[in-house]
């Protein structure tokens, strides 16, 4: 059996729920806040791009330890994590390959970005981090499952 190291997931897990806290209070004072207030802006897009990093990071990592699980683009790794089962393959198909695509935009073309464009993601789109941890927590309950163990 392959072996997933708690160390590189529990603190992604840990960050990833600490940026949600972050990102619900700049939802919580309103889209208009995000057009008037700077600091709020680059935070609400710090904030997302490093949720989204560590969602990446974790898929990585557990996708490293599966046989033919490797992946190089983010992309990829939301492709293979839901080939693995790991995540609904419906959501890796859509919902976790928009995310990929969403971090590489804040990354590289975060100059486009409105806040309109983040405040709509705070609305309808952070319980897929919700859906993304829970299918971990699954995971990481019944490594088995996957022929994996954890230390």
């Amino acid at each position: 059996m392959n072996v997933l190291k708690k160390e590189a997931i529990i603190p992604r897990i840990d960050g990833i729920l600490k940026d949600l806290d972050k990102l619900r209070e700049i939802q919580n004072k309103g889209g208009e806040n995000l057009k008037t207030d700077e600091d709020a802006y680059a935070l609400c897009q710090f904030y997302l791009r490093q949720a989204l990093e560590g969602v990446f990071h974790i898929g990585e990592h557990i996708l490293s330890r599966l046989n033919g699980g490797r992946a190089t683009e983010y992309k990829e790794i939301a492709k293979k994590l839901g080939e693995a089962g790991i995540v609904d393959q419906k959501f890796a198909q859509t919902k976790l390959t928009a995310m990929a695509g969403y971090r590489n935009r804040l990354t590289h073309f975060y100059a486009e970005i409105t806040p309109d464009e983040l405040f709509e993601i705070l609305e309808k789109d952070l319980p897929d981090f919700e859906i993304f941890l829970s299918a971990i927590k699954d995971l990481l309950s019944n490594p088995g499952k996957y022929n994996l163990t954890i230390e």
